[in-house]
């Protein structure tokens, strides 16, 4: 049995195909932000609803609809729901040894103030891990420290989403802008300059805005110096790198330069006035319950060394995965001389697993008639969650936790955790069964349709959308990434801009990802109310993108000096 995508499917009409392929959108939209429903009812219904217009609507055959499900499924719990396992396990290690009591006096030392240790944090901590690990590991990570520093815990999950804005583009070592060379053409650095000559605009806007929503225009204002600090130095370093290196390193050497920036700035800078929320004293007495009585005492600097280290060790494993040819030990595909990375190579070679998906490996065929691999892609050893189970065992040592303790925590993580694995796996899977169908590419045809004049303006949308889907740029831009370059072709924008659009646009599209809003829940406590961070990060997504998509409209007519 085989299967041809049909992207027309429905009365051979792109606007009538479009309409029903939006179904499973609308559904999810109105499942969280109208009907609230928890997390993974709302993602195992809207799988549902997406498998019976793929069958019924784009005549896929079920048994290949359920198979592709099962692919994105499986994807879902390795590597994504790995990462968010493995990340809030090693922050359960630290609040369960007191140590993230003596993380949170650290970051109080250097400012009280809730809307700076926000800067620090979430934009500048969460975009180094962004361009280390990339998929959900920011978003946990950082969102789970702003809760044990006294954050409510959906204004940190959602604050954390919108700042990890700045840096998606280039995460996981460049890897989205990378990818988009193989369908495309284009070369990587071209991409990654033209990339670089956009998001700078949105990582300069974004500390203000993150400040704003947190405290308001006037109190943003009051700290302005250090969001100008914080926000100018990641843009700028993130234009250099991006247009002078290449689109591996703008996160890291982004985030760097920012977060030692605005440490530095705030020794000799400070507000005239402490913001703290309102309910502070409510929030410090929650946080309380789940660590030790704050010791009076002052913290020496090797107790401060000591209590960061199981991060600090997690940013060296984490950077190390990153590293390309030892990437490639870890899943066993390296091919160099080197005795060590030979060596780890084949280990990495039997903890790879790629068994073909049954009936559907090879049977799908696209417009061109050429058949879609379908693969289990199990890679045990190169998951970015292996490197932050592998710091959570040397920070064992560290911080001194016995092997039971440190068994029951991991087994408390997996109970803890299992709703939100669960509500990932099934959202994954939706995007899987939405690809496969060709249901994505319809909307992708019809936002191309939208002209020489408004194509330029919706062309991040299209980039958006993706990322809503697949809840990857990097998928999001092997989806959409040609499709953009032969639209802009055809209208005469040039493609380079339309495939950086792409990747630019999608990156708004983030902190409404499904997947995304199950992993920010997930690390702070809040699984089953997926529908209240979607609510509060829906409005923030559409106004990032529009502006994107006014700034790609601009570069496309008035600042085409823009373009390389």
């Amino acid at each position: 049995m085989s299967f041809t995508q049909n992207f027309t499917a429905v009365g051979d009409n792109l606007a009538l195909s479009a309409i029903v392929a939006l179904i499973p959108i609308l559904y999810f939209f109105w499942a969280l932000a109208v009907k609230r429903m928890k997390g993974h009812v709302a993602g195992l219904s809207t799988l549902a609803v997406a498998l019976v217009v793929a069958v019924v609507a784009y005549k896929m055959p079920a048994g290949m609809a359920l198979m592709s499900a099962s692919q994105g499924a499986v994807y879902g719990i390795l590597p994504i729901g790995w990462i968010i396992i493995t990340s809030v396990f090693l922050y359960k290690l630290t609040v369960k040894t007191g140590q993230f009591d003596i993380i949170r006096n650290s970051v109080l030392s250097i400012t009280e103030d809730r809307r700076l240790q926000a800067l620090l944090v979430a934009f500048s901590f969460g975009a180094f891990l962004e361009g280390a690990a990339g998929f959900g590991a920011p978003v946990a990570i950082s969102a789970a420290l702003l809760v044990g520093l006294g954050f409510n815990p959906l204004y940190a999950a959602g604050l954390c989403l919108i700042a990890n804005t700045a840096p998606v583009a280039f995460g996981a070592i460049g890897i989205p802008i990378i990818a988009l060379e193989g369908p495309t053409g284009i070369p990587a650095m071209e991409i990654s300059k033209m990339v670089g000559r956009q998001l700078p605009f949105l990582s300069v806007f974004i500390p203000f805005y993150l400040i704003v929503i947190m405290a308001g225009f006037k109190r943003a204002l009051e700290v302005l110096p250090a969001i100008l600090v914080s926000g100018v130095s990641f843009a700028l370093t993130q234009y250099l790198t991006s247009n002078f290196v290449g689109p591996e390193l703008p996160d890291i050497l982004s985030a760097l330069v920012s977060l030692f920036a605005l440490a530095v700035f705030l020794k000799f800078w400070k507000p005239k006035t402490i913001f703290k929320f309102a309910a502070e004293e409510e929030l410090a007495a929650t946080a309380a319950v789940n660590m030790r009585p704050k010791k009076q005492e002052q913290n020496t600097g090797a107790q401060v060394f000591k209590a960061w280290s199981p991060f600090l060790v997690l940013t060296a494993v984490i950077s190390v995965w990153g590293i390309p040819a030892i990437k490639l030990a870890l899943t066993g595909h390296y091919e160099g001389s080197n005795a060590l990375l030979k060596a780890i190579n084949s280990i990495g070679h039997a903890l790879t697993f790629v068994p073909e998906v049954p009936f559907l490996n090879n049977k799908i065929f696209n417009v061109a008639g050429d058949p879609i691999a379908a693969v289990y892609k199990l890679e045990i050893l190169g998951a970015a969650g292996t490197a932050i189970l592998i710091a959570a065992f040397i920070s064992k040592f560290i911080v001194g936790i016995s092997w039971r303790d440190w068994i029951e925590t991991f087994g408390e993580t997996l109970s803890e955790l299992k709703f939100p694995v669960l509500t990932i796996a099934s959202v994954v899977g939706f995007a899987y069964v939405t690809n496969a169908s060709g249901m994505s590419t319809t909307l992708g045809m019809t936002l191309a349709k939208t002209g020489a004049v408004f194509f330029p303006f919706f062309s991040p949308f299209l980039g958006w959308l993706g990322v809503f889907i697949t809840g990857s740029d990097t998928s999001a831009n092997l989806l959409f990434g040609n499709l953009q370059k032969i639209t802009a072709t055809s209208i005469g924008m040039d493609p380079v801009l339309a495939v950086a659009a792409n990747s630019s646009g999608g990156v708004a599209g983030k902190m409404i990802s499904p997947q995304s809003i199950a992993v920010a829940c997930a690390a702070v406590g809040l699984a089953g109310k997926e529908s209240e961070l979607f609510r509060f990060t829906i409005k923030h997504s559409l106004f990032l993108v529009t502006l994107v998509g006014i700034l790609t409209f601009l570069q496309n007519s008035v600042l085409s000096w823009m373009i390389p």
